[in-house]
């Protein structure tokens, strides 16, 4: 066998070496998983407790998070991040834009109020999306026993 032919021969019998795969770095929650952390939420609220806050899948800083509200909060407002959130369970009202009444900053991400005057309000049940830009004022009512997001802030660029 020629000396060229021969290297080529070796070359493609030759193992080729193995490579492990990349990391995925996905975050994943099944529905399954979803429904059993928000019954797992359900749970562990105490008497009076009005909202339970619960991390679902990160990346980094980055957290898709559920939110089990059985009394309304406060309206706020998040100056620096869209909040994008989807109803999961349950059924309120979303209150959104217009201008906050007696504003006050709670933490650097969150400013609070009394009420929103000249918002727009929508009823809100399982599958409504949201997307309320940053700086908005919003408020979620609640209308029966429970209302369950599925949402996640979003860093204003």
């Amino acid at each position: 066998m020629k000396p060229l032919l021969l290297i080529a021969a070796l070359a493609v019998a030759a193992p080729v070496a193995a490579q492990a795969p990349a990391a995925d770095p996905t975050g994943f929650a099944s529905a399954a998983d979803v429904q059993a952390a928000v019954a797992k939420m359900a749970a562990g609220m105490k008497p009076g407790q009005g909202f339970a806050y619960a991390p679902l899948v990160r990346d980094g800083a980055t957290v898709a998070a559920l939110e089990y509200w059985k009394a309304p909060g406060k309206p706020a407002v998040h100056p620096a991040d869209a909040e994008y959130t989807i109803v999961i369970a349950g059924a309120g009202t979303l209150i959104s834009g217009g201008r906050m009444v007696d504003p006050h900053t709670t933490r650097a991400d969150l400013v609070e109020g009394s009420r929103i005057e000249g918002g727009t309000t929508r009823p809100l049940g399982v599958g409504d999306v949201m997307l309320i830009p940053a700086g908005t004022p919003h408020y979620f009512g609640i209308t029966g026993g429970k209302l369950v997001l599925l949402g996640m802030k979003l860093a204003r660029k």
